[in-house]
This record gives structure tokens, C-alpha cells and sequence, in this order.
């Protein structure tokens, strides 16, 4: 009786990889992560959260202090009169000139992996859109990102993305407003204005 049972036992599992074969499962096998799987992106179509925190400030400055004096002085005296006379030249210069320019944007983006290099390290690219009153902006972001960088909710800090390159355009009343017109600029061209 043991030999008859571990003959069907045998033959069963025999048969199981060929049962298995005919029936689909619900589950796709190269996408599937399971619950307790960590969620983070690692592979080309992934998704991750990009928070966008960028501040750039550039400060320059110049001094000039200059001054010179020159003189002569020559004096004549008799015992009757006496004569005096002096010449002088003095000039002074100070000049300064300061240029500052600050620059900020912060934005929460979703970029999607576009390729993964050797060693995991991953090419992300995404473009968000928004139109306020009118006025579109859109920011596009990309750059490699290593994937110890990413944290466990799946987003990652743009300080962290190498290579990174942010762009963000507006087009509409807002930005055709700060734009200059062509006598200015032509004028400022000749150092006219």
C-alpha cells in the first residue's frame, strides 16, 4: 500500500507542471510586486515623485577708491614785499557696482524611468503642465538617479538627481508682459538707453 501511494503521488506530481501549463494565471509575473514588496522605482516605465527644491542666488560686487594730489608752491621774498604762489592738482575716483540675481522654484513633479544603467543607477524624464488664467507653465525635468537616493514612499529630493536639468517655460499674458520690445532693446543695443 505505501508503494501504491507513492507511485500516485509520483505520478501526480508528474502531471502538475503540465496542468499548470494550460491554465493563465490572473497575475502577470513581470509586473507583479507583492504587498510586503518594496515599492520604490528600479526599472524602465516605473514611476517616481521628484520634489523640486531649487534655489539659486549669485551676488558680485566691485569697489574702486582712487585719489591723487600733486602740488607746488614756491615763494619769493624781499624785505619790502613778499610773494607767494602755489599750484596744485588733485583728483579723486570712487566707483562700485553690485549685481545680484536670485532664482527659486519648488514643485512636486511624477517622472517615469526611462533606462537603467548598469549598477541600477536610473535616467528619469517627466513633464507637467499647467494652465493658471490663461497663462501655461510647464516644467520638464531629467537626469540619473542612484537608486539608494529614493526613498521609501518612492520620491526623491532634485538635489539628489545628477546631472539634473529643470526647466520651466511660461507662455501668455504674464510672461509676453516681461518680455521687452524691439525699440528697447534695439536702443539698449546701441547704448542708447
Amino acid at each position: 500500500m505505501k508503494t501504491e501511494f507513492l507511485g500516485l503521488l509520483a505520478g501526480l506530481l508528474l502531471a502538475l507542471p503540465a496542468v499548470a501549463d494550460d491554465q493563465q494565471s490572473l497575475i502577470d509575473t513581470e509586473s507583479y510586486r507583492g504587498l510586503a514588496a518594496d515599492q520604490r522605482a528600479y526599472r524602465v516605465g516605473d514611476l517616481l515623485t521628484v520634489y523640486v527644491l531649487e534655489t539659486t542666488r549669485a551676488r558680485s560686487g566691485a569697489a574702486t577708491d582712487a585719489s591723487s594730489d600733486t602740488g607746488v608752491r614756491i615763494g619769493i621774498s624781499s624785505p619790502n614785499t613778499r610773494y607767494d604762489a602755489s599750484a596744485g592738482i588733485s583728483g579723486g575716483s570712487n566707483a562700485g557696482a553690485e549685481t545680484s540675481r536670485i532664482g527659486e522654484l519648488r514643485a512636486q513633479i511624477s517622472v517615469q524611468v526611462q533606462a537603467v544603467r548598469p549598477g541600477g543607477v536610473m535616467e528619469i524624464e517627466g513633464v507637467q503642465s499647467v494652465v493658471v488664467n490663461g497663462e501655461h507653465q510647464q516644467i520638464r525635468l531629467r537626469g540619473l538617479v542612484r537608486p539608494e537616493d529614493v526613498s521609501s514612499g518612492n520620491t526623491v529630493w532634485s538635489h539628489r538627481i545628477a546631472d539634473a536639468k529643470v526647466e520651466l517655460t511660461g507662455i501668455g499674458v504674464v510672461s509676453e508682459s516681461q518680455r521687452q520690445g524691439l525699440l528697447y532693446r534695439i536702443f539698449k543695443w546701441l547704448r542708447l538707453m
